[in-house]
């Protein structure tokens, strides 16, 4: 039986692990666990006093298990009278809310803004969504400014920085130094019931089912570690309305476990992809993940296209009585399994340092 100190030892020293990630804590990774009882004494008090000096540094885990809560955020984005059409900006993490919304939204046009342009057919009537965590993500900024001299409705969700102060709404999320993709709940939220597209019994089931994954994710991890078994590489097949959560895997594994993988949907891949999955190179390194969808003849294209290019499905079955709730299932499913596999590889799953020394070079360049 594994006593308190062993319980205390190996909780704190995976702590330690996911925050840090240093190269001597990686090589103690292998031998800790058979230590003698005294050496991990005296390494906790080490790792203990190491945590104390990492301030308000919340664990990723702790991040995963905040979307539930952020269900609960009551801003939402207020829609004028005399709107023809509706622009949503956002880049990364940020922008996944946008996406996500426009398979749930179509009684009027949206258009996604992943660039620093806005389309010409910007004007008076167009209600433009500018969606930034951080507020300082030039593409977004850019785009409201924009936005605003063209005298468009502008709503800016953030939580602060260059964005704030900005358009004619000011969403403030709450800032808790949470990873842009760990925010999603706070960036769709205000989305969703600005535009009346959930209702409270959604939210109640949606938060059921997250708080369900996060007690138990174990299914997650057996796939994980089927992946990186064999490290093959991810590719996600989704179908509306979860087309942009296919997408979100796909960011999530990038980031998350810092892996390629790729996305597409049916019945779209049906004009394409079906070629290439009999025949395409090296195509038992892939691993294919696919959602289970509701419309019964898009399963049938599931189940021909697996049987005709002899390609082997793990099929993922959302849970949920209504396609918000499917949606927030599936997007905390696919956190979970990223998640699982960047620890499975020795990855930081916060880690995101290459983004961030891209965004310092660039912030030197002048044109």
């Amino acid at each position: 039986m594994v006593d308190d100190i062993d319980i205390n030892f190996n909780n704190l020293r995976n702590r330690f692990i996911n925050r840090l990630f240093t190269i001597p804590i990686i090589i103690y990774w292998g031998f800790l666990p058979v230590a003698p009882s005294n050496g991990k004494a005296r390494l906790l008090q080490y790792f203990k006093r190491c945590n104390r000096g990492l301030g308000d540094v919340i664990e990723f885990t702790d991040e995963l298990k905040m979307l539930k809560e952020q269900l609960k955020f009551k801003e939402k984005v207020e829609v004028p009278k005399g709107i023809e059409n509706v622009v949503i900006a956002g880049m990364g993490g940020s922008g996944i809310a946008g996406k996500i919304f426009s398979e749930f939204y179509s009684k009027k046009p949206v258009y996604l803004v992943d660039d620093y342009k806005l389309p010409d057919f910007v004007s008076k009537s167009t209600l433009v969504v500018a969606i930034s965590y951080s507020g300082n993500t030039e593409e977004t900024v850019t785009v409201a400014r924009q936005a605003i001299k063209r005298g468009a409705y502008t709503v800016a969700i953030t939580s602060g920085g260059e964005l704030a102060g900005h358009g004619d709404q000011q969403i403030r999320i709450p800032r808790n130094d949470l990873q842009p993709r760990s925010a999603t709940g706070f960036m769709l939220m205000p989305l969703l019931r600005g535009f009346g597209i959930v209702n409270e019994s959604d939210i109640s089931e949606s938060y059921s089912l997250l708080k369900q994954l996060d007690r138990n994710n174990g299914e997650c991890r057996e796939i994980a570690n089927d992946i990186a078994k064999d490290m093959r590489i991810p590719v996600i097949y989704g179908s509306s309305p979860f087309k942009s959560i296919a997408y979100r895997w796909k960011t999530q594994f990038n980031e998350n476990a810092k892996v390629m993988a790729y996305s597409n949907s049916f019945p779209e891949l049906n004009h394409n992809d079906t070629m290439s999955l009999a025949k395409t190179y090296r195509k038992g390194s892939l691993y294919f993940l696919v959602f289970k969808p509701a419309n019964k003849r898009i399963a049938k294209r599931i189940a021909i296209t697996a049987t005709i290019t002899k390609s082997n499905f793990k099929i993922i079955a959302p849970k949920g009585s209504s396609d918000i709730a499917r949606m927030f299932y599936l997007l905390h499913y696919g956190d979970y399994l990223t998640y699982h596999l960047g620890i499975i590889r020795g990855i930081n799953p916060t880690d995101v340092s290459l983004i961030e020394e891209l965004k310092r070079k660039l912030g030197n360049f002048r044109q």
